[in-house]
Formats: structure tokens, C-alpha cells, sequence
């Protein structure tokens, strides 16, 4: 039997890190962080325990990323969703929508991603956190901001500071009320977006995850 050529052997990591995470994201969707080991995620993965090591330095880093990119492939489906549009203020309140959604519909994996942020750590710099910059810079950019490089991070920690209000054990505050406040400072219309007439049920955004851990090449995305 002939050696594999390098493109497919590139192509087969690429698959494996795509399913440690998904399964990453699944696992501390269910049980939460400290309940899911390494072992679990390389389990539901189909994969060796040594690859999460290969492809990442520890539970947190995968997760951070795991999360990162269920946050970009979101996102980038919320922009992208028919009826296409360019107009800039409909593709913020969509940005708004998605990420609000996630806290919504995800609230464990949510609040462990944000207590993953206040470690020494931080932000883990990685491909998934890279394209959710950049789609987060470009809807700034669309909205018309003069000063993206300002303006980018005070929606970042606009919508960080909505997920953590949402998630705060025993005092949460309703997301329609977080929406509601996001879209005055914004001057967006209600009916922009997903309109809360319109959202799904909480928990109704438990569907199958493989479409936002897909295998194959997407162009513009790692």
C-alpha cells in the first residue's frame, strides 16, 4: 500500500480537530467543564487520547476554541441567512441576535466559556477566535463606524457583558431586556433581526451541532 500523500494526511487532522470540537462543545453543554475530562472528549471524538494533546495544550484551551467556533459558525450563518442583505444595521442586530442566542439556548456551555475567560489566561488566541474578530470587525465596519479598531471592541464587550448578565446564577436578566438595551444603543429597529415574537422557545436551539463542525473546506474559515 502506497503512503498517504501530505494533502490527505492534512485533510485527516483537520477532521480530527473538527470532531474534538464539536464533542468538547457537546460535553460541556451536558456536564458542564470540571465534570468532562480529556478522556471523555477523546471518547465521543472517536479519537485517540494522545491527539487532544497534539492538537491542543489542555482542556481549556480546547474548550475556548470549541466554543469559538460554534460563536463564528453561528454568527456567520445569522449574517448569511436568507434573505441576504448588506445593510449594516440589520447584520449588527443579527450579530446581537446570534450571540444572545447562544446565552438563550446554551447557558451552561455559555457559563462556562465566560468563567474560562476571567482565568489568568484568557482569550486563547486561535483560528476560531481569529474568524470571530474578523466577522465581528466586519459588522462593525458595515454598521458604518468611523474607527473599527475602537468600535469593534466595545461591542465585544458589550455582547461579552450581555452573556455574563444573562448567565449570572439566581439574578439573570431576561435576554429580551439585553436585546432591547443593545438595539437602543445601536439605533436598531425591534423588527430587525430575530425579533423576540419570533424567537425559538429556550432550549430549542439544542439541534444537532455537526453542521457547525463540518469537515469539509469552507472558504474564509480555518
Amino acid at each position: 500500500m502506497s503512503p498517504r500523500s501530505a494533502s490527505v494526511n492534512e485533510e485527516l487532522r483537520r477532521r480530527s480537530r473538527e470532531r474534538l470540537l464539536q464533542a468538547a462543545v457537546e460535553l460541556v453543554g451536558e456536564r458542564g467543564f470540571e465534570a468532562t475530562t480529556l478522556g471523555d472528549i477523546a471518547d465521543r471524538a472517536g479519537s485517540a487520547r494522545g491527539l487532544v494533546s497534539y492538537y491542543f495544550p489542555g482542556k481549556r484551551q480546547l474548550v475556548q476554541s470549541a466554543v469559538h467556533r460554534l460563536m463564528h459558525r453561528t454568527l456567520e450563518e445569522a449574517l448569511e441567512r436568507e434573505p441576504r442583505t448588506e445593510d449594516g444595521r440589520e447584520r449588527l442586530a443579527r450579530a446581537i441576535d446570534a450571540i444572545l442566542g447562544l446565552a438563550r439556548d446554551r447557558p451552561v456551555l455559555m457559563r462556562q466559556h465566560m468563567a474560562g475567560l476571567l482565568q489568568a489566561e484568557g482569550f486563547v488566541q486561535c483560528p476560531e477566535q481569529r474568524r470571530l474578530a474578523e466577522l465581528l470587525s466586519d459588522t462593525v465596519a458595515r454598521y458604518g463606524t468611523q474607527n473599527v479598531s475602537a468600535d469593534y471592541p466595545m461591542l465585544r464587550a458589550l455582547l461579552m457583558g450581555a452573556v455574563f448578565a444573562a448567565l449570572v446564577p439566581g439574578v439573570p436578566m431576561p435576554v429580551p431586556a439585553l436585546r432591547a438595551e443593545l438595539f437602543q444603543r445601536y439605533g436598531l429597529d425591534r423588527e430587525m433581526g430575530v425579533p423576540p415574537e419570533g424567537d425559538a422557545e429556550p432550549g430549542a436551539g439544542l439541534e444537532d451541532l455537526s453542521r457547525f463542525f463540518a469537515t469539509e473546506e469552507r472558504p474564509g474559515t480555518p
